[in-house]
């Protein structure tokens, strides 16, 4: 048995890991909404889908549009995050997530997450359709693993980005 003491550290050290992870998170989902509204003509993103977007994270919005799939391939793109297949590139991922202030502690986890929510919807071919298919998975298995990110951290690294 554990003594106490120990035991409350490895607690600790679990939620301190949760936390930070989920405020990368914060950090990487201001960056990347940034290139939002350079590609909402490209995607065909309605104002409404496009206000809701600002609320990815929140429990009331749905990952169910293709044209938010439509943007969130131009905004990747941007970025360089995906392969010519419209697939995530994985060492461009990991380069990005890593740019961000302790971003080390998430790009494998985030990398990881994306290419298995990759592989459950690799049969449907319009990409579009597939990848925001890819994104709802990806948002329900970052609220799984408690490292989605509250709304208001994101609010407060808004301004940097």
């Amino acid at each position: 048995m554990l003594p106490i003491w120990l035991y409350f550290g490895l607690v600790m050290a679990a939620v301190s890991s949760v936390k930070s992870t989920a405020e990368v998170m914060s950090h990487v989902t201001a960056h990347f909404g940034k290139a939002l509204d350079e590609c909402r003509d490209e995607s065909g993103l309605s104002p409404e889908i496009l206000e809701e977007f600002k609320h990815f994270w929140s429990e009331d919005f749905e990952v169910v549009h293709r044209e938010l799939g439509c943007a969130l391939i131009c905004m990747s793109n941007k970025f360089s995050l995906l392969q010519e297949d419209t697939r995530i590139h994985h060492i461009n991922m990991h380069d990005y997530v890593k740019s961000f202030p302790n971003g080390e502690v998430l790009s494998a986890k985030m990398v990881e997450l994306l290419h298995n929510c990759e592989k459950q919807f690799e049969a449907i071919t319009d990409d579009c359709d597939r990848t925001v298919k890819v994104a709802a998975c990806f948002k329900n298995d970052c609220k799984k693993e408690g490292i989605a990110p509250e709304i208001t951290m994101i609010e407060a690294v808004m301004e940097r980005y």
